[in-house]
């Protein structure tokens, strides 16, 4: 048995479908049954399981402290349930522990979850291909960096979950860092080849540095988090989110089958 969270979600739900087609039984994890900040529930949840996979959900309106006593309840639910191996859902650049933005408490949940005695594997992932749901009916594609045409590896969710579920069903001996390597885009390319698929031209607009987060925040995005993705952007202009695992997990789903699965459903 495998305990999955985040089954509602593009990576938790992708990795409890690639567990099933193996013929695997799953435990989904929902806030019904244990929320990430109910260290008991939670425990009950991983009790009894082979291996489990966990992530780290931003919370809108919660500052460094909430986002760090969430990782602490995870962890110490791991502790409580002792299920051997916990998978990870983690990021390019959880390597630092600073000046990164909320990569940082990804950071943290990984020094967490070492200390717990279960093997970890920590998957960090570079940017999400559906990154792009959230711009669905907007006239303009943003570009929150200095260039549109410098290519950035991109990686569909699918994906993830597939790594996953691999990782789970073949448990390392010690705790490694597996950092996925997928194909690379420009913004550029990403809003042409959107644009395409819906019918229309997307203007691709830089936001310079000086107005990331005031952008943000008239976007209807909470002030705390705003400044935290503006120092994300920060850290991605100066190239500190690079991979620096154990080893790389290849991933090869294209943009452009990501893209028309996402405007497919939005129509």
């Amino acid at each position: 048995m495998f305990a999955i969270t985040g089954v509602t979600g593009h990576v938790g739900g992708a990795a409890a479908r690639a567990l099933r087609e193996a013929g695997e039984p799953v435990r989904e994890v929902v806030r019904a049954v244990a929320d990430l900040t109910d260290r008991t529930a939670l425990a009950a949840a991983f009790t009894g399981c082979r291996g489990a996979f966990v992530l780290l959900p931003t919370i809108p309106d919660g500052d460094d402290a909430a986002h760090r006593a969430m990782a602490g309840t995870i962890a110490a639910a791991v502790a409580d349930s002792r299920v051997p191996h916990v998978v990870m859902l983690s990021s390019l650049g959880a390597d630092l522990a600073e000046g990164t933005g909320p990569v940082r408490w990804l950071h943290h949940l990984e020094n967490l979850l070492r200390d717990t005695g279960a093997v970890v594997t920590a998957i960090r992932s570079p940017h999400f291909q559906e990154k792009v749901e959230d711009l669905l009916g907007a006239p303009v594609y943003p570009v929150f960096g200095e260039s549109a045409d410098v290519p950035v590896e991109m990686v569909a969710t699918r994906d993830i979950g597939a790594a996953v579920a691999h990782a789970l069903t073949h448990p390392p001996a010690r705790s490694e860092v597996v950092d996925l390597e997928a194909p690379a885009y420009t913004e550029r390319q990403v809003a042409e080849e959107l644009g395409e698929l819906l019918g229309e031209k997307l203007e691709v607009v830089l936001v310079t540095r000086p107005a990331w987060t005031e952008t943000l925040t008239a976007a209807g995005i909470p002030p705390v988090l705003a400044g935290e993705l503006a120092d994300l952007y920060d850290a991605a202009d100066r190239g500190l989110l690079r991979p620096r695992g154990d080893r790389r997990h290849v991933c090869v789903t294209e943009l452009r089958e990501t893209l028309r699965e996402i405007v497919s459903a939005a129509r």
